[in-house]
């Protein structure tokens, strides 16, 4: 069995998932309203084929409020829940906390992997894995050595993309100190790192879609990689529209210079589209938290500043 705590877009896209693929899964959430919600059978929030999907998933998927409906008889614990931007540019991570708590406190089975799948700062699975080791010890008594390991599995969902990105991703990126995780998680992403599931009718798989690479890292650098990646394409933003200012000037076509740099194999199409900057939910919260990381450690990142400088100024 499945257990994912959150169920906001990351948790409810990654349940529903698991759950076309043919695992039991159980959604866990603290807000009871969001649960009531759910278990009507109703989304609390729009997403493409989300609402076909749940249709075709209802009986392998259930909804609970409470730790102990949802960890007790699970083999994997997805944590999914939000660490919104704090002081300073860093991720809150009262959430997580609460969620590593919880598992810990109703940890049941031989062996379990706890995956943080939320966008946390570098070392927060070594703060994940002391959290639950606590919780375990206050509850039961005794060490749990042996009967879970902490991994990292970051998602890189786009909204109005999510289950497609989740069905036919570039990439899935697992991070773990101890093999036993990695391999546990391998065998639960199979079929789609295979690709060898029947694809829902509704979302059709791309053509000449093949196997999905699977990335085996540390922990710390499979935390690294979701900063990075959003990072990166927030400057290939910011590149463009600083680019952009001066083609203007010079009686340049920006859309031209798009297609001819973006042409390069070494740079690409995607994310050259000069407008108005870049918003949303990750880039401006991913970016600050790097900055806020890199000023912990005492690494000045002036490139990444400088892509929210022009930014803001769009």
């Amino acid at each position: 069995m499945v257990g994912v705590v959150g169920l906001g877009y990351v948790g409810l896209t990654t349940a529903f998932s698991l759950a076309y693929l043919g695992y039991r899964v159980v959604g866990m959430d603290v807000d009871g309203s969001k649960v009531r919600l759910l278990r009507d059978g109703k989304l609390p929030f729009f997403e493409p084929y989300m609402d076909e999907m749940f249709s075709l998933v209802e009986e392998r998927v259930s909804f609970a409020t409470r730790y102990e409906e949802a960890i007790p008889e699970a083999d994997v614990v997805f944590i999914t829940v939000g660490t919104p931007q704090g002081t300073g540019g860093a991720p809150m991570l009262d959430q997580v906390k609460g969620a590593a708590e919880g598992i810990g406190r109703n940890l049941k089975q031989d062996f379990v992997v706890v995956v943080n799948k939320s966008t946390v700062p570098v070392g927060s699975g070594n703060y994940v894995e002391a959290l639950v080791r606590r919780a375990y010890a206050e509850v039961h008594g005794g060490n749990p050595d042996g009967r879970f390991v902490v991994a990292s599995n970051p998602e890189f969902l786009r909204e109005g993309q999510a289950l497609r990105d989740s069905l036919y991703p570039d990439r899935i990126v697992v991070g773990a100190d101890d093999v036993r995780a990695i391999e546990i998680l391998r065998v639960l992403y199979q079929p789609i790192l295979e690709q060898d599931f029947i694809p829902p009718p509704f979302l059709p798989r791309p053509e000449k879609m093949g196997g999905v690479p699977f990335v085996t890292a540390d922990l710390a650098s499979a935390e690294m990689i979701k900063y990075a990646a959003n990072a990166f394409l927030a400057l290939k933003i910011s590149f463009i529209n600083e680019l952009a200012g001066l083609a203007e000037k010079v009686g340049a076509d920006i859309r031209i210079i798009a297609r001819g740099i973006g042409l390069d194999a070494r740079i690409g199409p995607r994310f050259l589209q000069a407008g108005l900057g870049w918003g949303g939910s990750c880039f401006p919260k991913d970016t600050a938290a790097l900055l806020a990381m890199g000023k912990e450690y005492g690494v000045n990142l002036e490139i990444i500043s400088a892509a929210r400088e022009v930014n803001f100024r769009q």
